[in-house]
């Protein structure tokens, strides 16, 4: 299997493979990534080959520096440089003006790039080595629960894909993008950096405008139905709807629970989460994955509180359960 120690030998093969156009699983502060040379059409294609994913729903290109992403992009504005200053590296993406060094398989044929600067050890000394960016969405077959180990990246795409093993991370939920490519700015998708600390710095924000389910998206984690494990997915706002959907949902197959505090639901393999942010942002997923593992299949998750704070568990949750909604 090519899961491999995240060492200096392998972490150089595995930039020579990127340069050479070939695909590899590497691990981020948010999530597991699948790279590829974001210079490459080539090899960007082989990106939305191997996740199924559609050419509508671009990608995140991953850089190691200011000065590298203000080369991709055709226009550089103080909310780029105000924001990229407090959160970079971290897990925050920008979308801006994209130049014509970017190809439009990375885009989605849009006029603009996302971009981030990743925090994590194994990323930034990948993309060091490797001397290219590297556009990266998560590494995990196309709609499903986001990978935050080596072993999630090998059990979706297959022990074919290059995994370079930098064991679990640290955040858990993909990043927060913001839109700084026009006269305003806006959250494309939230995560633990939230809306109150990016308007503090650069003023209100707007809401972004959507387009058609097919139409492409500024931004990845746009689609309606997304982050999803294999069990059906329903959010409750009480133990009381936990319970009705327990009884009416749950006839004749294995349930599982997500909450904040034990339901006591019977019969249920239940996981309670931490009632913090981003502690619980940290274990969404892999308990998603552990809760499919257990071959539930019905999942019921406790609504998580409607605060600035809580965005990105909200949104993901929300996501995971989109079409099994009554």
């Amino acid at each position: 299997m090519p899961v491999f120690p995240a060492d200096d030998i392998h972490i150089e093969r595995a930039a020579q493979r990127l340069r050479d156009g070939g695909l590899v699983a590497f691990p981020t502060e948010t999530v597991y990534g699948l790279g590829a040379n974001a210079l490459d059409a080539s090899a960007v294609a082989k990106i939305y080959a191997a996740k199924g994913r559609p050419s509508y729903n671009p990608l995140i290109v991953h850089i190691d520096s200011v000065e590298a992403a203000q080369a991709l992009v055709s226009g550089w504005n103080e909310r780029a440089q105000t924001l990229a200053r407090a959160f970079w590296p971290g897990p925050l993406t920008l979308v801006l003006p994209r130049s014509s060094r970017i190809p439009d398989i990375v885009s989605a044929g849009l006029p603009t790039v996302a971009l981030r600067i990743p925090a994590q050890r194994v990323a930034r000394e990948l993309l060091e080595r490797a001397q290219i960016p590297l556009a990266a969405p998560s590494a995990n077959a196309s709609g499903e629960v986001s990978p935050t180990r080596a072993a999630h990246v090998s059990a979706s795409l297959g022990e074919h894909i290059w995994v370079v093993d930098g064991g679990d991370c640290e955040i858990g939920i993909e990043s927060t993008v913001v839109d700084v490519s026009g006269r305003f700015a806006s959250i494309l998708r939230p995560g633990v950096i939230s809306e109150n600390e990016i308007e503090a710095l650069i003023g209100p924000l707007t809401a972004p405008v959507s387009g058609g389910e097919e139409a492409p998206r500024p931004s990845p984690g746009m689609l309606s139905r997304h982050y999803a494990p294999r069990a059906r997915v329903h959010v409750f706002s009480s133990l009381t709807d936990a319970h009705f959907h327990a009884v009416l949902l749950g006839e004749n197959q294995k349930v599982g629970v997500l909450c904040f505090a034990p339901t006591r639901i019977e019969d249920a393999r239940e996981i309670v989460l931490p009632f913090d942010p981003r502690a619980c942002a940290r274990r969404l997923y892999a308990a998603l994955r552990e809760l499919d593992e257990a071959d539930v299949g019905l999942i019921l998750a406790e609504e998580a509180p409607d605060s600035a704070e809580w965005a990105g568990v909200r949104d993901r949750l929300r996501r995971a359960a989109r079409g099994h909604e009554k």
